[in-house]
């Protein structure tokens, strides 16, 4: 389905304005500055590949903040540990310019853990655009509420039963 004026307007939004999202536990304070503008720019430059076709989804800097912050709350097994270290060697490579240490590189996943990446991957963005429409329609619903409560503050009621 095309997506409408306003919905192209909001995903643009919702580019910058979005949440991180992190692994409930109490660690998502501790994600660092650069990978919280590493996940705007993957964000846009996805938003750019969906307008040209390719399906939308979470991008690997906003799966790296997750699954570092799930990394902090428990033991990772060793897919969810190669995928991570993954999405870590890609993130950190693309957007603070340095390279990986050899020991902890990772450049590629079996077809498995690729799979397991892009439901993460679904699952991130998914969760973010609901957050986002959750957002507008509570805003829409108190701008509604407010106008009522306005207009019934203009007009008085003509009959008091």
């Amino acid at each position: 389905m095309p997506k409408t004026g306003d919905s192209m307007v909001s995903d643009i939004v919702g580019i910058f304005t979005d949440p991180i999202l992190v692994f409930p536990g109490g660690w998502g304070d501790t994600l660092p500055d650069w990978i919280k503008g590493a996940i705007t720019m993957d964000r846009l430059e996805m938003s750019i590949r969906a307008s040209k076709g390719e399906e939308e989804t979470g991008t690997d800097a906003e799966a790296c903040a997750y699954l570092y912050t799930a990394g902090l709350s428990f033991p990772m097994d060793h897919d969810w540990s190669k995928i991570y270290l993954y999405v870590s060697t890609r993130t950190y490579t693309r957007h603070k310019g340095g390279q990986m240490p050899e020991d902890i590189r990772v450049e590629s996943l079996d077809d498995y853990q690729m799979g397991e990446l892009k439901r993460l991957k679904d699952w991130l963005y998914h969760q973010r655009v609901r957050v986002r429409q959750e957002r507008e329609r509570a805003d829409r619903r108190l701008e509604r509420d407010e106008a009522e409560a306005q207009s019934k503050a203009e007009q008085p009621e003509l009959f008091q039963f």
